[in-house]
């Protein structure tokens, strides 16, 4: 019996120190973010959007710099918006500091000069090319560069004409101010990022590979200021994408004998194939929710802004981390941030209604988690359909990216936050996981700090216009992406960064 209650009495010990600890993680729990003087439309140095800068970016908008695939895009659109900018910002493109080059016939890399070429410079990327739209469905016409409702309408306003124009203007207005950067610095702007960057980014990188460059850091676009994005959340966040997922895209195909309808044989080769797809479906990858990754952080910065039931779980995720998991997987939007996903695009088979056919093609297509190979997800996919009539094949794949850094001493990161911080300070900030694809994947050997991050300000039904319909940004919300990249030249140029500076003295 002495046993018994011996035993009994740990339990309970073990039992309430638990309680304990939650209880203490969920009062104490905060992230602390660094100080920053917020920006404030009174300041000397902040960019208003007059009507100069909103016919700039309403002309940008116009322009039907559309691509569709590889190589295939419109050629005469890109280079007419080219010619726009290099007259527009005249001024800046013939400054004694700035330097341009125009790359692949399209793209466009400018160099600004810094005084001190001890230190590393950084690259702010974007693209101006941008998907397909006709006016159908919506309530705008996508390039007519019109504003309405308080709100920049058409294709490119989100992705990526607004940080394109964006930087521009921020650099636009800092050479006017007469600033002489210390750290050199470089835009280069791609003009095929939506059909992989072949042409565009990939060349960009490959020449400033040739001329020795080394970069402190680089931002391209990517993940964005979330708003209303977790059950409870009071308040925004700026997403930083420190990683993006790789991805590879599989052909799955049976050949079988063809046939009449009339005597059908015990397998199709539709059959066949529909059950590996249905094993695949099956049977996802597992979920990655570990304590060092972005993703976690992520959902722990949330804790101390939803209400205390939810601040317990996110402030414990050291024990509560399987149900959290349990949640997230079912939503697609939130199940994209744990694990490499599982997508079935494409079918095709059969000729006829009274022809079995007698082969079948399936696409699936995988967005590869960080913490996985592409290597784990191919030899997944054959272990989960384990049936040797089912060939698969490669068709397409990147690796995801290597993580960066983002703690205190990752200067680019900080950079970011802190720029972040000084324009939105009613944001919070945290390191994301871009669960799409940019052009940093050409980027790679040039720094190993790379982050994704666009300041626009989306809701999950906002996020739907990009690649959709009524695609638009709010005046404001450009306006404060324009003094964001402002932000972003002036807090980099320094070897370090000085939290404690005040905005007006900048």
């Amino acid at each position: 019996m002495a046993g018994v209650r011996e035993l009994s009495y740990l339990s309970l010990t073990a039992f309430f120190t638990v309680v304990l600890i939650i209880i203490a993680r969920t009062v104490m729990y905060s992230h602390q973010p660094t100080a920053a003087y917020p920006c404030k439309p009174s300041d000397l140095d902040y960019i208003n959007v007059d009507e100069d800068v909103k016919r700039r970016f309403q002309t940008a908008l116009s322009f039907q710099t559309v691509s569709w695939n590889v190589g295939n895009y419109n050629r005469e659109e890109l280079h007419n918006f080219l010619q726009f900018i290099l007259k527009e910002f005249s001024d800046v493109f013939s400054h004694s500091l700035v330097e341009h080059k125009i790359i692949g016939n399209y793209s466009l890399l400018v160099s600004v000069k810094g005084s001190n070429t001890l230190l590393k410079p950084y690259l702010i990327a974007g693209h101006f090319d941008v998907v397909p739209a006709t006016n159908e469905s919506w309530e705008v016409p996508p390039f007519e560069g019109r504003v309405q409702d308080g709100y920049f309408w058409g294709r490119g306003t989100l992705d990526h004409k607004n940080g394109v124009m964006g930087s521009l203007e921020a650099l636009k207005f800092l050479l006017k101010q007469g600033h002489q950067p210390q750290r050199s610095f470089f835009l280069a702007f791609g003009h095929d990022e939506e059909v992989l960057g072949i042409d565009g980014a990939k060349q960009i990188a490959a020449y400033l590979k040739s001329q020795g460059v080394k970069l402190e850091f680089l931002v391209d676009e990517g993940t964005v200021i979330v708003k209303d994005a977790f059950p409870g959340l009071k308040k925004s966040y700026a997403l930083i994408g420190v990683a993006e997922k790789g991805y590879i895209t599989l052909e799955l195909s049976v050949q079988t004998s063809a046939g009449h309808s009339s005597m059908p044989p015990r397998e199709s080769s539709i059959g066949i194939l529909s059950n590996a797809v249905a094993k695949l479906e099956a049977c996802p990858i597992p979920a990655v929710f570990d304590s060092t990754g972005p993703v976690r952080e992520m959902f722990e910065n949330f804790a101390p802004q939803v209400p205390v039931y939810l601040r317990a779980i996110l402030a414990n995720l050291w024990l509560f981390s399987p149900i959290v998991v349990r949640i997230l997987e079912k939503k697609p939007t939130t199940n994209a941030f744990l694990r490499t996903t599982t997508a079935v695009t494409q079918f095709n088979a059969g000729v006829k209604a009274n022809v079995i056919p007698s082969s079948a093609r399936v696409t699936v297509n995988h967005r590869v988690h960080p913490s996985n190979t592409i290597e784990e997800v191919l030899e997944h996919d054959r272990r989960c359909i384990d049936d040797d009539r089912v060939s698969i094949r490669v068709m397409q794949s990147a690796k995801p990216s290597p993580v960066s850094s983002w703690d205190i001493h990752s200067f680019g990161f900080q950079v970011i936050s802190q720029s972040v911080r000084q324009v939105f300070p009613e944001v919070g900030v945290s390191p994301g996981l871009m669960i799409a694809n940019t052009d940093t994947k050409y980027y790679l050997e040039l720094t190993d700090a790379v982050y994704r991050f666009m300041p626009s300000v989306l809701t999950p039904e906002d996020a739907k216009r990009i690649h959709g319909f009524n695609e638009r940004i709010g005046v404001k919300n450009y306006e404060k992406t324009i003094n964001y990249f402002y932000h972003v030249m002036i807090n980099a140029d320094a070897a370090s960064l000085d939290t404690d500076t005040e905005h007006t003295e900048l």
